[in-house]
């Protein structure tokens, strides 16, 4: 009997995470389609810089807000509102196109309005992993969640490309929709454990903040580690708007070489994370996010050394596998070691703050690498990214590798 409840959780955790990713491949199709639409109607480089800018902010402004009310919600509530509410925007978008044609900035409305469905349903996804799965199963659960969903990114562009040449607008943004009941339908089958929470006053919402900041603040290998990343990112991020440039630009290759890279990065993130669903346990999830970050940094640094011939094309996509890859040796295990030692009452929040984190990083990166690689050419950004994520990851390991994690500690 104990074994078939141990493995009970399997079904319930992958019929959400299938859920999740039908939800993902409609939402990345859309995207895909609008980013395009923007693109080929306007061919305005502010537009889709203001575009980007609108999917960010929400993120950066709201998370660790949104953190707040995820950790005192039902989390399965919070979830399904977030899917369906990211769904009706795209079906209120759809219905306006049969009024004519809407104007272009609304489309970056939309990618704001539907962020900020996102700010909440990221971190309470991300909770509710560690109230099906075992502890010893986090990393598993992670890697399948982490395969399913680099699937999702894959197929999404792709289908959002047969889509646009194919149907009109309207239609497309229904795959959204559709999208978003399969995952609710999916999250509401499934029995989720409540949480015992010991207050329902009304929110305070900066000293429920600092207690999310406190909770990480605790585990000081973990801030470490959480710093070494903001450094990192700060390189990493703007490189994946200086992909299609150096195909493009730097190795003078045609749109299909484009997509190979794209599809390259996708198979090694599904790679790694299928890799990490083998394993039921790391020993330590902390030195195997710095492996991830390191990959990260020597393959991007080799990016940077290569010559702009045809030839050293393959060498750059096959670095951009690994650099996919290396991105969720990090994720996987950096995201199960914060559900196994953070208690799960503040796990919403410290989820919430590190993705505002992660978000600011984007436009503090854009304002360095943009006038530089200007100046210095794309694949000069590349190499400063392998040289400098090195640095900081190294350093980051070296000042940290003597406090003890707090799955070590016994800590809950």
């Amino acid at each position: 009997m104990d074994k078939k409840k141990k493995q009970a959780w399997k079904g319930k955790f992958l019929t959400i995470a299938v859920g999740q990713a039908v939800s993902l491949i409609g939402s990345s199709a859309v995207q895909f389609a609008l980013i395009w639409w923007l693109s080929s109607e306007t061919g305005s480089p502010m537009m889709l810089a203001f575009s980007g800018l609108m999917a960010f902010l929400p993120q950066m402004l709201l998370g660790p807000f949104a953190g707040v009310w995820v950790d005192r919600l039902k989390r399965k509530t919070v979830v399904i509102t977030a899917d369906l509410f990211m769904g009706f925007v795209a079906l209120m978008f759809a219905a306006s196109f049969f009024g004519g044609a809407p104007p272009f900035w609304s489309a970056c409305v939309v990618l704001g309005i539907r962020a900020v469905g996102n700010v909440f349903h990221t971190p309470a996804i991300q909770a509710i992993v560690p109230m099906l799965a075992p502890k010893e199963e986090l990393v598993r659960a992670n890697g399948w969640s982490q395969f399913l969903q680099s699937g999702a990114f894959m197929l999404g562009p792709v289908l959002g490309a047969l889509m646009y040449g194919a149907l009109p607008m309207p239609f497309i943004l229904l795959t959204d929709f559709v999208g978003a009941l399969v995952a609710s339908i999916t999250v509401a089958a499934v029995k989720i454990p409540e949480l015992q929470r010991e207050t329902v006053q009304k929110p305070r919402f900066f000293q429920e903040m600092r207690a999310g900041a406190s909770a990480l603040w605790q585990d000081k290998r973990l801030c470490v580690l959480v710093a070494a990343t903001f450094l990192c990112m700060i390189f990493f991020n703007p490189i994946a708007s200086y992909y299609p440039l150096m195909t493009s630009g730097y190795f003078q290759a045609s749109a299909i070489y484009g997509s190979v890279v794209e599809v390259l990065y996708a198979l090694g993130m599904m790679a790694a994370a299928l890799i990490a669903g083998l394993f039921t346990k790391v020993k330590d999830k902390i030195l195997l996010a710095y492996v991830g970050l390191l990959g990260i940094g020597i393959s991007a640094g080799v990016c940077g050394f290569l010559p702009p011939d045809r030839w050293a094309f393959w060498i750059f996509a096959g670095c951009c596998m690994l650099i996919g890859g290396s991105a969720n040796f990090y994720n996987i295990p950096m995201m199960a070691y914060i559900q196994g030692t953070i208690p799960p009452q503040t796990q919403g929040r410290v989820f919430s703050l590190l993705g505002s984190l992660w978000s600011a990083t984007m436009p503090i990166g854009l304002l360095f690498s943009g006038p530089i690689a200007e100046k210095e050419g794309v694949s000069f950004w590349f190499l400063l990214t392998g040289i400098f994520i090195t640095v900081f990851t190294v350093a980051g390991w070296l000042f940290g590798r003597n406090m003890k994690p707090k799955e070590e500690t016994g800590a809950k």
